[in-house]
């Protein structure tokens, strides 16, 4: 009986707050969207890093004759330097995973194929593009063990390590997700906020029903539950609703439009796996969070 009659003020309540449950439905969704969206985003940034870190290379370029670089005051690397530098990163395996030599007329080749129909392709001559050394490292976070053993090496103009400006884009990546989860949060506290209301509110109207129950003997437990199960319910909708927005975003804009529309060489999505093995996160965090809040402002404003 005592079930029954839960249920039925659960029942009663929500129609009579149909409004109220509304709108910790939608705040409830807003905030959990956002709060998702940055988790992944900042998934999408793991992928991505893992995905390129595994890809970058250390590039060595050797000097020209058009090196103008205090590095190469005798001009064009000699074969004998050229040997050297390929010997000295062989002699760092098993960091050094593979090395690639790029003659100067292959890098002519690739320039020319990179920015093809471009007028600044007629502009550079064939012999300004040096040859280098690709390095690709076992472990890219040790490029300061290849930096410093052939910066100002005889021969070698410069050393160019890819990841460095990878960081930026990653950097720029690691800003939007944490607006993303800044803007999540204050969301959440507008949700406490309006959850908090609501309870008052519902309270409120219904103080016959519950001085009423407090005549026949009802525990505080039993008069405080309807309004907790009521608030969470409309959370759980709107935590549901969230992990749909979710879904669709990736299903439909990054796995579907992003990943057929950008090649797979130049990066890796993630995908709606991502979205649910957040969700259960989202859904029990947003519980978690209306029980606290409804409960504690039942214990302030509904003296039983």
């Amino acid at each position: 009986m005592r079930l029954q009659f839960i249920l039925s003020e659960i029942g009663n309540g929500l129609r009579r707050n149909k409004s109220m449950a509304i709108s910790v439905v939608l705040v409830t969704m807003v905030s959990l969207f956002f709060l998702g969206s940055g988790l992944l985003a900042q998934r999408q940034v793991d992928v991505a890093k893992g995905y390129w870190y595994d890809k970058v290379q250390v590039s060595i370029f050797l000097c020209t004759d058009r090196s103008d670089s205090r590095a190469c005051p005798d001009g064009a690397v000699t074969d004998a330097q050229r040997t050297k530098v390929h010997q000295d990163l062989e002699d760092l395996k098993p960091l050094v995973k593979k090395v690639y030599h790029e003659s100067s007329a292959q890098a002519y080749e690739r320039f020319k194929e990179q920015f093809k129909g471009s007028d600044i392709v007629k502009n550079v001559p064939k012999d300004s593009m040096p040859e280098s050394f690709r390095v690709q490292l076992s472990d890219p976070s040790k490029y300061e063990v290849v930096s410093s053993a052939f910066v100002g090496a005889p021969g070698v103009e410069t050393v160019q390590d890819q990841r460095k400006l990878l960081d930026k884009f990653f950097t720029f990546l690691n800003v939007l997700s944490l607006s993303a989860i800044g803007l999540a949060a204050v969301m959440v506290v507008c949700a406490v906020l309006l959850i908090a209301t609501t309870i008052r509110q519902t309270a409120f109207s219904r103080r016959k029903e519950t001085g009423i129950m407090r005549l026949v003997g009802a525990s505080a437990f039993v008069i405080h539950l309807p309004f907790v199960i009521e608030t969470l319910l409309a959370t759980l909708v709107g935590a549901g609703l969230a992990v749909g927005l979710l879904w669709g975003m990736v299903h439909y804009g990054i796995s579907g439009f992003l990943a057929t529309n950008i090649s797979g060489d130049l990066i890796s999505f993630i995908g709606v796996g991502d979205v649910w093995a957040i969700a259960p996160w989202l859904a029990a965090g947003g519980g978690v969070l209306s029980i606290l809040t409804s409960w504690l402002t039942l214990r302030r404003y509904l003296r039983v």
